[in-house]
């Protein structure tokens, strides 16, 4: 492996060269920054359901998902309660938490009180890519689209809505299995392929922000070993003014299997996307 500096670490690769590629992005961490909304809204719910007494900090929410097993916020929020009470002496069977009241709680800080008019934290997600960079992955001939954990209706919040794209690929949530089961990967590729007329085993790039998001890929690899997949880890924003903290992070992306990993999702150009599959 080699390692430049905190935002671009490479692992050794040789594939074969294609006329084209498929790029599939998470959103989370790599559309949007979510540090001050979902990681916001665990933190609350871990607050609020241990009475008080914890409120995880961004590195202990990065230490959970570092398993690579907790993609979907609310269960990662109930574990990280169930975890607190156990460190305590507490058997989680005992504990009166109901999973569904803990997921409203942290949809009325991510969507605010009034599910049908949003003011929480969703409103203030700032961007990390742009039209104007996936337009140049259209004309450097990459064909993308778009699989995420997050709930449809958010996902097109910030796709349709903030983005402006017209109806976009997406897997979400109420379509697939949650990460790190490949099942939404492979849909967005086919959707792709039958939109566009797409050869069926050109070369796929997940970019993801998370370990479980890497081994989306790893297992895609090993359902499908006849396709070049190339897991491409990007750091969320919450890491990158901490220079022990991105190593950390980039170094846990690599380890799970990312070819490579960057501070920002348009350095994923085009031209470095055909730098990779060559």
């Amino acid at each position: 492996m080699r390692s430049d500096k905190c935002g671009l670490l490479t692992a050794d690769w040789e594939v074969m060269t294609a006329d084209r590629a498929i790029l599939v992005f998470d959103i989370d961490g790599v559309v949007r920054d979510v540090s001050g909304s979902y990681r916001r809204a665990i933190a609350d719910a871990v607050e609020y359901y241990t009475g008080g007494a914890f409120r995880p900090s961004a590195i202990e929410i990065d230490s959970l998902k570092s398993e690579g097993v907790w993609n979907n916020d609310w269960q990662a929020s109930f574990e990280l309660v169930c975890r607190y009470f156990e460190g305590i002496g507490w058997n989680r069977s005992e504990l009166a938490l109901k999973y569904d009241e803990l997921v409203s709680f942290f949809q009325s800080r991510y969507r605010g009180p009034d599910d049908q008019n949003w003011t929480g934290y969703i409103c203030d997600e700032p961007l990390l890519l742009s039209p104007a960079y996936l337009e140049s992955l259209t004309v450097g001939g990459v064909a993308w689209g778009f699989f995420s954990g997050a709930m449809r209706d958010e996902a097109a919040y910030v796709l349709v809505g903030k983005l402006g794209l017209n109806q976009p690929v997406l897997v979400a949530m109420e379509d697939a299995p949650g990460k790190p089961d490949p099942t939404g990967l492979f849909a967005a590729i086919e959707q792709l392929e039958n939109l566009q007329g797409l050869a069926k085993n050109l070369p796929v790039i997940y970019a993801g922000d998370t370990v479980a998001d890497i081994y989306t890929v790893v297992k895609a690899r090993q359902l499908q070993p006849s396709r070049v997949w190339l897991g491409m880890g990007i750091l969320p924003p919450h890491v990158l003014n901490d220079a022990v903290r991105c190593e950390a992070y980039a170094a846990a992306l690599i380890d799970a299997g990312a070819i490579a990993v960057f501070r920002n999702v348009e350095e994923l150009t085009a031209a470095r996307i055909w730098d990779l599959v060559k």
